[in-house]
């Protein structure tokens, strides 16, 4: 099963859609994060809840 690690961003209300899209596309590109969940909050500012996946090593056996 894999193992993720996550990271909540808050853009106020003030900041564009547009901003915003691509402030997420940089993480999404840069950062391999992907979109988990987007909340938009009754003043108009959104929660972001990234993620991605924890890629563990297996250590070898000689």
């Amino acid at each position: 099963m894999p193992e993720y690690e996550f990271v909540d961003v808050y853009v106020p209300r003030g900041v564009s859609r547009k901003e915003t899209t691509r402030l997420l596309t940089d993480h999404a590109e840069y950062g391999h994060w992907e979109l988990e969940r987007l909340s938009l909050l009754r003043d108009g500012s959104r929660r972001v809840r990234l993620r991605r996946r924890i890629i563990r090593q297996l250590r070898a056996t000689w």
